[in-house]
């Protein structure tokens, strides 16, 4: 499997007519949730692992869990906050708050929460991007949302359900974009009671990389990713952002 660089100076952004005459004519050969290129651990021999939360947006996603965010502050547990364009703009001073907290780091989850494909492939019913001009609509939209607001580029990347392609994710890269996966599902998209939550986080090793959700207050989520932090902060478990795990 192709491995892309993840550090490295920042190089020029490619136009969106630059990336299309770029790729037209490449067909994708992977579809799902590990693309070559996508990161889904962090580099060997970390001790740490990594927090991230996404906040999806759009209709019954643009809800915000204080008492997550709050539990992660107490307990000092940094984490990578993946904010999607839409709850961005639903929640513009929240957003601004976790934008100004050194604790988290803010990434792109896409301009409206869609599977990044270049045909158009679909996840759990989610019709993707369709086609490159899309995928960069899709990516660069919400880059300069976030850049507005954080007066930086982000550099990770993961879109709507986290399923990509490979052409897709060399997109991302060739942006300046690293595209994020998971090797640890923490809430299973905010679906699991608060046991479940407890039980799949705390089972993260060195170097994992943990999804879960900041958007779903209500559910198991946060009650038991707070349980599960605490016992892992007990044992002495090191959490790191996605940023310090991969310098530039």
């Amino acid at each position: 499997m192709e491995h892309l660089p993840v550090g490295g100076a920042p190089r020029a952004v490619p136009s969106r007519a630059e990336i299309i005459d770029r790729y037209t004519g490449r067909t994708p050969h992977y579809w799902g949730l590990e693309a070559p290129g996508v990161v889904t651990h962090l580099p060997n021999g970390s001790r740490g692992v990594a927090l991230t939360l996404d906040f999806c947006g759009g209709p019954g996603g643009s809800s915000f869990d204080p008492d997550l965010i709050a539990g992660l502050q107490r307990l000092r547990v940094p984490a990578t906050l993946f904010l999607n364009a839409r709850w961005i703009a639903g929640n513009q001073s929240l957003a601004g708050e976790l934008a100004g907290d050194p604790l988290f780091e803010l990434a792109n989850h896409g301009t409206n929460h869609l599977p990044l494909s270049v045909i158009g492939n679909a996840a759990y019913g989610i019709p993707g991007t369709a086609g490159i001009g899309s995928v960069y609509d899709e990516v660069m939209a919400n880059d300069a949302v976030l850049t507005a607001l954080t007066g930086q580029r982000s550099r990770f990347f993961r879109p709507g359900t986290a399923y990509l392609d490979d052409v897709a994710a060399r997109i991302c890269h060739d942006l300046g974009l690293v595209p994020a996966g998971f090797s640890i599902n923490g809430d299973g998209g905010a679906t699991y009671p608060a046991g479940t939550v407890t039980t799949e986080t705390t089972a993260a090793g060195a170097a994992a990389i943990i999804i879960a959700h900041g958007n779903r207050p209500g559910s198991g989520t946060g009650p038991g990713l707070l349980r599960a932090l605490g016992i892992m902060t007990d044992a002495g478990t090191p959490f790191v952002t996605l940023g310090d795990a991969f310098p530039v």
